[in-house]
């Protein structure tokens, strides 16, 4: 299956999905992949919605900042 054809299937099983109103579709949080700036370590951090700059403290050094 081409991801063209995935595409189409997927918005078509939503829109069937709505039209019997047995599913609700939300918009949920947003999980970002921030850099250390000062050790490098990866960290997962959660953003509410409608957030750009979220605070956070690295897991490894401690190093309070904010994503970009």
């Amino acid at each position: 299956m081409s991801k063209q054809a995935m595409r189409e299937e997927t918005e078509r099983l939503v829109r069937e999905a709505i039209e019997r109103r047995g599913l609700t579709i939300k918009q949920g949080d947003t999980r970002i992949d921030a850099v250390c700036g000062k050790c490098g370590a990866t960290n997962k951090v959660t953003a509410p919605k409608g957030e750009n700059r979220v605070r956070y403290t690295c897991k490894d050094c401690g190093h309070a900042q904010a994503t970009l």
